[in-house]
Order: structure tokens, then sequence, then C-alpha cells
């Protein structure tokens, strides 16, 4: 027998409305994004998730809260090329960096004219007659306050793969690429220079010289050289470092960029790589003449 009062369609609605709340009074949700990592800790820890799975779960809730200001490669660390600059300048810059997209400037750095893809240069040695110029690409401007989540919408969208980034005067104080916001999700993506740590830090070379982790223990590189690195109480250097990457940044002054050279205790070190503001690999000759 059918239901004399059949429940309007509005009614189901509410109902379930009402169950819902119930819920939620009960068993509230979180309320905030840490409350949230929390949350998906506690779904790790049931098996209810994997650890990779949460790890960019909360890469993906923190990138909603982070602008291009936190990601970006600052200014000064920046590799640029110079549009007056003869060919074969330009081919070694791009050597030396290995990267493969270029902000290209003319007369001052700040003067971004364009972007250049490492591909597109090759076309000139087959045909040197080309200007340069019509092979850069337009240049994105983005502010700092700028949020990841609209930059990587960006990056799909208008298919590039490097912003250039300014400040509230509209000068440059940075820029950023797709690879540095996926790494805020997926964790650091490796290359053909990243080697496990079990694997070693130092390695022999063919040519007498070897390959040097940026953050190999200082003590390790001593013991393998037969050198004394680090704080001298009867020097200058006060400050004691754990690495061989941090000593040679502050001997420096700065973090040294791919190609710079740096002489200290009979050893030559030159950074092979460097990534995220720190050396990842040097390498290191004997000097024939220390200084």
């Amino acid at each position: 027998m059918s239901d004399p009062h059949p429940a309007r369609p509005g009614e189901r609605e509410d109902k379930r409305s009402l169950f819902r709340k119930l819920i939620e009074f009960i068993n509230p949700g979180p309320d905030s994004t840490d409350e949230l990592i929390e949350t998906l800790a506690e779904a790790e820890d049931k098996a209810l998730i994997g650890t990779d799975s949460r790890i960019m779960l909360e890469g993906v809730l923190r990138l909603a809260e982070m602008t291009a200001g936190d990601a970006m490669v600052a200014a000064p660390r920046m590799d640029l090329l110079d549009i007056d600059a003869p060919y074969e300048e330009l081919l070694l810059e791009v050597i030396r960096t290995a990267h493969s997209r270029f902000p290209v400037y003319q007369g001052e750095r700040e003067n971004i004219i364009g972007i250049l893809l490492a591909k597109d240069l090759l076309k000139l040695q087959r045909a040197p007659e080309l200007n340069l110029r019509t092979l850069l690409r337009p240049a994105v401007f983005i502010p700092e306050s700028k949020g990841l989540t609209d930059l990587l919408r960006t990056f799909r969208v208008n298919r590039n793969h490097l912003a250039i980034v300014v400040d509230e005067f509209g000068r440059t104080a940075g820029l950023i690429t797709i690879e540095d916001v996926l790494e805020e999700i997926v964790g650091e993506i490796e290359d053909e220079f990243d080697i496990e740590e079990d694997d070693g830090d130092i390695f022999a070379l063919a040519d007498n010289s070897w390959r040097v982790a940026g953050d190999a223990p200082l003590e390790r590189v001593n013991e393998s050289f037969g050198v004394h690195l680090g704080a001298d109480p009867d020097g200058d250097l006060e400050v004691d470092f754990d690495t061989i990457g941090g000593l040679i940044a502050h001997e420096m002054g700065h973090v040294p960029k791919r190609g710079e050279r740096f002489q200290i205790g009979g050893l030559d070190f030159q950074v092979l790589h460097s990534k995220g503001g720190a050396v990842r690999w040097f390498k290191v000759s004997r000097n024939e003449t220390p200084p």
C-alpha cells in the first residue's frame, strides 16, 4: 500500500541536509589547513593512504598558501643571456649552465626582452644570417604575490614553462619555472646529477680528479684528501662547518653557480651543479702549486 502522505522532493533534500549536519556535529571535519594535514597523517597511520600520496596531498594544500616570491630563483642567481654577446659566448653559457630556457636582456640585466630556448640557439649554427631576436619567445611577467596555484594554471593554459617575477616597483625580483612549482607538490625532481646518499659522496674520475658532493661531511673530505679544511683556532676562520659546500659558500661570500672555481688548502673546487640555493657537486683536483 502506498504512503498516503509521500514526502515531496524538497522534504527529502531537507532531511538529507539535516542528516549531514548531524554527522558533522558529532564528528566535525577539519577547520584549517593544519588540521587537514593532521587528518591526512592519521589516514596514513591507518593505512588508508600511502606515504607518497600523503606527501603530495600536503604539497597541494600548502601550494594554495604560497606565492611566486616563495619559490622563485632570486635575481642575483638568475642565469641570463646578453642579446649583443657573440654566438660562441652564448653557446658556452648555455653549455655551462645546462638550462633549457634563458631570459635574454639588452644593456642592463633589468631590461629583459624575451626568452630563448637552448635548442633554438642551434639554428644560428646552421644559419648564421638569422637574427637572434627572431628566435626569442615573449617573456611572461608576474608579480611576487601571484599564487602558485594560479601560476600553475597559467603555465598549463599558456604552455609556458618560465616566468619573470617582478616586485611592487616593477623591478626584476627573480624567475620561476614550472619545475619549481611542481617540486612544491611532489618534492625535488631528481636529475642526472642526483645520486642516492647510499651510493657515496666522493668519486674518482678518469682525469685524476674527483667528483665531490656539496653536502659531503667536511671531516670525510679532510680524511680523503689529507687536508685540514675548517675552523682554525690560530687562523681567521672561526666558524665551524659540517659540509664542504657550506665552507666553500662561506669563503666565497655567496652560493657559487655552475662553472665557478675556488682554491683552498691546495685543492681546486669547480662547481659542476648547483640547485635550490646549494651546490650539489664539485669537481675537485689538486693544485700543482698551492696558493
